[in-house]
């Protein structure tokens, strides 16, 4: 299943993305059941996936039911919705640090020899479509595409061989960086990982989550990222250098991992930073991970 979060008349709510438009969940519950209120994990991700399997069970036959039924009201034109990261408030944001050689070779950094992991915020959420606003505070504003984790299980201390069952499914994510505030010249202190990555929007997410058993291997996925149609990254997720359970399993050393927390996997080689190129007022990235999806956002000045 592909699921997401949008607003609505002013309403989140979780969705079903389908071939004939989005299932407004909410809505075909109080349709089909004839029910005066829906469960509350029809309006927030992350309960839906702490609310596990009977939750995934009842959205499949509402998405068949609804669609089934014929009426228009129940699908929505993706067009026409707001899109918001599928988890809106997920405890943590872990991003992982040099993943892929190639890029290690491009920003001339060694990789490391466990995962080295950096925090994201929820400021710096948004979702497909929504504006990635280039800070008054910066000036080097760079793109990196990468496959998202999404936790389903709660978990600490997991073992590599039990780690793809703590998945939930797998998003788009591009980890727009700040590369002057990243790289300071304070060298004693190292690098600047809060704003150096965590300004507000840096980490446009979606544009929906999709489930894990629609993934049979997400370890030979293209990922590609295009500024203004123009290819900048082209890699495959069979390059990474420390693979999903590995990261899993280092991510929840002493960190209780939670249902809802992403895992951004790394990016390849192509960001802008070696190139000397970066991310200006009207610009489009097109972030996109193949049998994943495509996450597209606009740069705008911040005002």
């Amino acid at each position: 299943m592909r699921l997401l979060t949008f607003e609505v008349n002013g309403v989140v709510k979780v969705g079903l993305y389908t071939g004939r438009g989005i299932v407004d969940l909410p809505k075909a519950y109080l349709a089909i059941y004839e029910a005066e209120s829906a469960p509350d994990f029809l309006y927030s991700m992350r309960r839906l996936i702490e609310s596990g399997e009977p939750a995934l069970r009842l959205i499949s036959e509402l998405g068949d039911r609804a669609i089934k039924s014929g009426r228009g009201d129940l699908l929505i034109n993706p067009a026409s919705i707001n899109w918001l990261p599928p988890v809106t408030d997920p405890e943590k944001i872990l991003c992982v640090a040099v993943n892929y050689r190639a890029h290690g070779e491009e920003s001339s950094t060694k990789p490391p020899e466990r995962p080295y992991f950096f925090p994201k915020f929820r400021n710096a959420l948004i979702g497909n479509g929504q504006p990635i606003v280039k800070p008054k505070a910066s000036n080097k504003v760079d793109w990196e595409v990468e496959l998202g984790v999404v936790i389903g299980r709660r978990g600490k201390y997991i073992d590599v061989k039990d780690a793809l069952n703590h998945v939930f499914g797998y998003v788009v994510t591009n980890d727009i960086s700040m590369r002057d505030w990243q790289f300071p010249s304070m060298d004693q202190f190292g690098m600047d990982w809060i704003h150096g990555k965590s300004m507000d929007g840096a980490m446009p997410v979606g544009p929906y989550v999709v489930t894990r058993d629609e993934v049979p291997d997400p370890h030979n996925l293209r990922l590609t990222l295009r500024v203004n149609g123009v290819v900048e990254q082209d890699g495959n997720t069979r390059d990474l250098i420390f693979k999903i359970p590995e990261l899993i399993h280092w991510a929840s050393q002493g960190i209780t991992l939670k249902p809802g927390d992403y895992i951004s996997t790394g990016t390849p080689a192509g960001v802008g930073f070696p190139k000397g190129k970066f991310l200006k007022h009207g610009d489009v990235v097109e972030a996109e991970v193949e049998g994943i999806g495509l996450l597209r956002n606009p740069v705008v000045n911040e005002e």
